[in-house]
């Protein structure tokens, strides 16, 4: 291959040091992060639909001659001008701009071969870079399905770089990727593009221009990005040359009143360039549109149909959680009791043995029994997602969303906080606009996370406890519950959109990936990731916290005292009864405030709590379920303490409060003032504690108990 011979502009992976470092690019969901798994071996998160990865991740592979290389995987787009925060990311890395990332000694740039021209638009402006590249043309079954064939040798004498075929999913092609990832490697010869005279005579100022400042030559494609940037002030700050910004202002100006259309004749002769250079090089077959997901789109997106299917598609899912959660956790639950009753067998009575019966087995095991149905409920997100069926919830949810102010790339944020609020916050990176970003952070953590699941489950444990059909409520319940987050999410955002926020309603511009068989293993080992992360926050700080709140509910203890005795008069029982005239207004005591105190850390550590407090108020000889020892705790007249009022109210206090001390740390980090993180977890507790006070004293009005 040309490319492969020998140069004074060579890359010598032998030579080189440091480990060669290569940076994977390309469009949205056009399979960067499965390459990069593929060729790392790491097991970075993937999805079918467009904005999964939003920051650069770093992994290393050995090439073929057993030399280690740093591999950069960097998040999509579609242009070396960024429009959001994760694009930006991308354009830095690439013309070496940040100081915590080398510069990349060559690119990968994967392209989706079933979307050429489209994909070929970024790649024609990398290889304008002075930087060699490599081009892996990926998804080729799909390609191969709608009967295209593509010429690669053509298409790289064309393109001037080495071109592999290559299926990421199935690691396909990622030996021949190597072979010339370890060849020496030369820098592409530039993609240049010739524009009219009026412009070319700009940016030939704008060189002036920099020589004039003693400045070393930058590619010719910085200049036609600053020049054809909306925000040239922006532009130029961001690559480094904020000298040139008043002159590309005049240069636009000048530019605007020859041919005011001027930046869509920029693009235009791009893609004129593309398309005459693929002349030749696809063969099309006769099969057109998409098929067969085209058929069922006319279900899946249509008005009616398509929120039908989605209604059933969540309830299923909220079914599974419960049906096939409920058997696995009660397993473990009853292994947790056994284990815990040993202990108490074992060791004589004393703190030694509380700390380890009450504090660590009652505080963790009592979050760890609801793992099974948090992993349920991973398995559906992910096959959800693997299919491409999300992106078709994001067509539906889009009018919705529109009509309260949302941007709709706000539905991918909002999407992934059902998992965890702090991934959605940071998903909101692709959204460009800095007040439809904020707005989406605001709202996000409204969309109940998993770490609400154990106590949604564990009160309709107790709620539904004597029914005959517990499972059925119990979903529903659950069901209900995400659709309030939801609803407390779309209520905020017109509000916010109408205050704080005024501006012109955003539109959707989605691309809608094709339906694809989903990847049982992707799925499996994103279960097996979160089960760690699960159990390393339940060994680690949920542990910490038990340990201390154990300390808190049996000190001080007299000399004779039972552990019931020494939890009334304890300090956490001190705090919980200072707090009380507070939340009893919501149907809730001394008990569930200290859970809620505990619970700022994560919301998890509410359930572990009441396992504490229970645990210790238990006989040493008989150690309860908790659904069954909480259900039997009482007011000082005899009530109820979980009636079902007071369990629903405390499901909707959890629904719409801010209970998570890493969310606030991480929207503090994403807009850079305490102000916000303040405002937004004073209002969401506000909210919570509004709308809860109203339900349980309707209920109580309306005689219900």
């Amino acid at each position: 291959m040309a490319l492969l011979k020998k140069d004074e502009n060579a890359f010598n992976t032998k030579s080189a040091s440091k480990p060669f470092t290569f940076a994977l690019v390309g469009n949205p969901n056009c399979g960067k992060t499965t390459l990069f798994n593929a060729l790392t071996g790491l097991r970075q998160k993937i999805a079918n639909y467009p904005g999964v990865t939003i920051e650069k991740k770093v992994g290393f592979f050995y090439n073929l001659h057993g030399e280690k290389c740093q591999l950069i995987d960097l998040p999509g787009t579609y242009s070396l001008l960024p429009n959001s925060p994760d694009e930006k990311i991308t354009t830095e890395v690439l013309l070496g701009l940040r100081e915590d990332t080398p510069k990349p000694d060559a690119v990968i740039c994967i392209v989706d071969a079933t979307n050429l021209e489209r994909s070929l638009y970024l790649v024609s402006q990398i290889l304008e870079l002075d930087i060699p590249v490599i081009v892996a043309l990926n998804m080729i079954d799909e390609l191969a399905a709608k009967g295209w064939e593509v010429d690669f040798k053509a298409l790289s004498q064309r393109l001037n770089c080495p071109v592999v075929p290559c299926q990421a999913n199935t690691k396909s092609g990622t030996v021949p990727l190597k072979t010339v990832l370890t060849k020496e490697m030369a820098r592409s010869k530039p993609f240049v593009l010739n524009y009219p005279d009026f412009i070319e005579e700009e940016i030939v100022i704008l060189e002036g221009l920099l020589q004039l400042h003693n400045r070393k030559p930058v590619e010719r494609m910085v200049l036609v990005l600053i020049l054809i940037s909306p925000d040239p002030v922006e532009a130029a700050k961001l690559f480094q040359l904020d000298f040139l910004a008043e002159t590309v202002k005049s240069s636009q100006e000048k530019i605007e009143k020859i041919n005011p259309s001027w930046r869509d004749l920029v693009v235009r002769k791009r893609y004129n360039a593309l398309q005459n250079l693929l002349k030749g090089t696809v063969k099309k077959g006769g099969q057109l549109s998409r098929g067969f997901s085209d058929m069922i789109d006319r279900y899946v997106a249509h008005p009616f149909w398509g929120w039908l299917i989605f209604s059933l598609a969540m309830g299923l899912m909220f079914l599974a959680v419960f049906g096939m959660g409920s058997y696995p956790k009660d397993w473990i639950d009853e292994s947790i009791r056994k284990i815990a009753q040993k202990f108490q067998e074992f060791f004589p009575p004393g703190e030694l043995r509380d700390l380890i019966c009450q504090g660590i087995i009652g505080g963790v095991g009592n979050v760890v029994v609801f793992l099974p149905q948090i992993l349920v409920l991973f398995f559906f997100i992910g096959l959800l997602e693997d299919t491409g069926y999300m992106a078709r919830a994001a067509f539906l949810m889009d009018k919705l969303m529109n009509a309260v102010g949302l941007h709709g790339k706000s539905f991918l944020p909002i999407l992934s906080s059902h998992a965890c609020a702090i991934p959605g916050i940071l998903s909101a990176r692709t959204i460009d606009n800095p007040k439809d970003r904020l707005l989406t952070i605001l709202i996000a953590p409204f969309a109940s996370c998993s770490a609400r699941l154990p106590v949604y489950v564990l009160m309709c444990g107790i709620l539904f406890s004597g029914s005959a059909h517990p499972v059925l409520w119990s979903s529903l319940t659950i069901f209900f519950l995400y659709f309030l987050g939801i609803g407390g999410a779309f209520f905020f955002a017109w509000v916010f959109k109408n205050t704080f926020f005024k501006g012109r309603r955003p539109f959707l511009l989605l691309e809608l990936p094709p339906y694809r068989r989903p990847s049982i293993k992707s799925i499996g080992l994103q279960m097996y990731e979160r089960s760690l992360a699960f159990l390393k926050r339940a060994g680690t700080i949920i542990v910490s916290v038990s340990i201390l709140l154990w300390f808190l509910t049996s000190h001080p203890r007299l000399q004779g005292e039972s552990s019931s005795q020494a939890l009334a008069h304890s300090f956490a029982a001190n705090i919980g009864h200072f707090i009380e005239p507070v939340i009893k207004p919501l149907g809730f005591n001394w008990k569930i405030g200290v859970g809620l105190l505990s619970a700022q850390a994560a919301r998890e550590m509410f359930v572990s709590t009441m396992g504490i407090i229970y645990t210790g108020e238990e006989t040493k000889e008989d150690i309860l379920p908790l659904t069954q020892a909480m259900s039997n705790d009482l007011w000082p007249d005899g009530r109820k303490v979980f009636s079902p009022l007071s369990c629903l109210s405390l499901m909707i206090y959890f629904a719409f409060s801010l209970q998570c001390l890493s969310t606030v740390a991480v929207v503090r980090r994403e807009t850079g003032s305490w102000k916000w993180a303040a405002f937004q977890f004073a209002y969401m507790t506000s909210f919570a504690y509004i709308c809860s006070f109203i339900f349980y004293q309707l209920g109580l009005l309306l005689g219900f108990s």
